[in-house]
């Protein structure tokens, strides 16, 4: 029978893309690297992949612990361990595993003329049943406009325009105290990287995208551009990116009286500025753009400047957006063609959520599990991603996924199916006193005579045995 964890001779069969794809990112290595690591039993590799093979099963948790897909010594507090311990670093291990696939798997694929960007957004982390899970709070659904008890899933990908690769998260709680419904767990060591993670839990998302956005290296990823949408757009957080990280910003602008930007010596709302700017004639998708200042100094002490382009609405023509680059050398469509990237990260959140059961598969308590979990639904999308890519795929993320869990299933009945003709063979040699060249030949003549979709899972599996 296939097994969610590979024998502990190492035996593993070839012929899943889930087996592949852990050798091929070198899960093993980096879970090594990030100090997750066991002196004795199941090796935190075998577990992580338990978990990741268990949507591709069909199957939850405690399922899976009764069947015969898991060693005897196997248990349930054999996973809980390994899952909140605060001493294991989850965001090293992730950000290690996406940057080396993006180096050495993406970046190959494409020229170094195309746009390589890293995007920030959040979604909605909900636990709306929970009331002791640690760091919950209440938090807004910007999708809805209704409150959810949770957490917002701060993430940061990287993209091409072709494949989106996460590479970091926080699952941010709540800066205000009286929205947090629990505090952090009292018996946890401040001295552990799990405590860190739960001090920046309760920082705003503007300071926390800068501790995401060290965890990785941008030069390495080929990313010379960062998106975001109108919830980070504020002069400073842009002038900080710009000068600090010597990265590009593209991202949304919002309408705000509270921000302003300088343009010819004078102080203006988004608002303003578009009142003074002249605007292109007829039905333009693009009216007009503007060189403004954003009121911060670079290195050399000179004020830092970025381009606003005003787009008109689609969704309501006589409305318009306002688009904002600190790199002056895009054009208007530059801008428009790069921001538009930003839509994979929305495509991302969708497909862990419906199809990778993120917060919905371990219902822990602990914040060091919900981050471990969740580190380990984004190696699935990882997984998927880069089989799409690879392969030249033209079926969409969440098509491949329900291919995956086919192939799962195919696996188990084709290794079924060779212990029967295993046993036939052994049963032949006892009571008829067949020769190996005899059952050969016999299993030759059978396999001949097999339909082709039958043959080639048959032959692979006796292979890899």
């Amino acid at each position: 029978m296939a097994t969610i964890l590979p024998n502990s001779n190492g035996n593993e069969k070839p012929n899943s893309r889930m087996l592949q794809f852990f050798t091929q990112a070198k899960i093993g290595t980096f879970l090594h690297q990030a100090n997750i690591r066991k002196e004795k039993g199941v090796t935190p590799r075998q577990i992580v992949q338990f978990i990741f093979a268990l949507v591709l099963h069909g199957m939850n948790f405690s399922r899976a612990l009764e069947s015969d897909r898991v060693p005897k010594d196997f248990e349930k507090d054999t996973v809980y361990e390994l899952l909140k311990n605060p001493t294991y670093n989850w965001r090293k291990f992730l950000a290690s595993v996406g940057s080396y696939l993006v180096a050495k798997f993406l970046l190959p694929l494409t020229s170094d003329n195309r746009d390589r960007v890293l995007i920030f957004d959040d979604s909605l982390f909900s636990r709306n049943r929970s009331k002791a899970v640690e760091l919950l709070a209440k938090v807004k659904d910007h999708t809805t406009g209704r409150y959810f008890k949770g957490f917002r899933m701060l993430t940061l990908g990287w993209a091409d325009g072709a494949s989106f690769m996460p590479l970091a998260f926080s699952l941010l709680s709540s800066k205000n105290d009286k929205n947090r419904y629990q505090e952090i767990d009292s018996n946890i060591d401040k001295r552990t990287v799990g405590y860190r993670r739960r001090l920046e839990a309760t920082k705003k998302s503007t300071e926390t995208m800068f501790d995401l956005l060290d965890s990785i290296n941008p030069s390495k990823l080929g990313a010379k551009t960062v998106l975001f949408d109108s919830w980070f757009a504020y002069p400073a957080i842009l002038s900080k990116i710009v000068k600090n990280y010597s990265l590009h910003a593209v991202c949304m602008v919002k309408r705000s009286p509270k921000i302003h930007y300088t343009y010819e010596g004078e102080s203006y709302t988004l608002n303003q500025l578009y009142k003074k700017v002249h605007k292109k004639r007829g039905r333009a998708k693009i009216l007009a753009n503007i060189v403004v200042g954003l009121g911060h100094e670079d290195e050399n002490g000179n004020e830092i400047q970025a381009r606003i382009v005003f787009v008109r609405d689609r969704n309501r023509s006589k409305k318009w957006l306002a688009l904002l680059t600190t790199n002056l050398e895009h054009t208007e469509e530059d801008a428009v063609r790069i921001y538009g990237k930003r839509w994979e990260i929305e495509c991302f959140f969708k497909v862990v959520k419906s199809n990778l059961r993120l917060a919905k598969e371990f219902q822990c308590r602990s914040y060091d599990s919900m981050t471990a979990h969740t580190t380990i639904v984004f190696l699935r999308y990882m997984m998927l991603s880069l089989s799409v890519r690879e392969e030249e795929d033209p079926r969409t993320i969440g098509q491949l996924f329900y291919m995956c869990c086919d192939e799962m299933e195919d696996i188990r009945f084709t290794q079924a199916l060779m212990t029967i003709l295993e046993l036939v063979g052994s049963t032949m040699a006892e009571e008829y006193l067949l020769t190996d060249e005899q059952i050969n030949e016999f299993f030759d003549r059978f396999f001949n005579k097999l339909p082709d979709y039958l043959q080639k899972p048959l032959l692979n599996t006796s292979v890899a045995r």
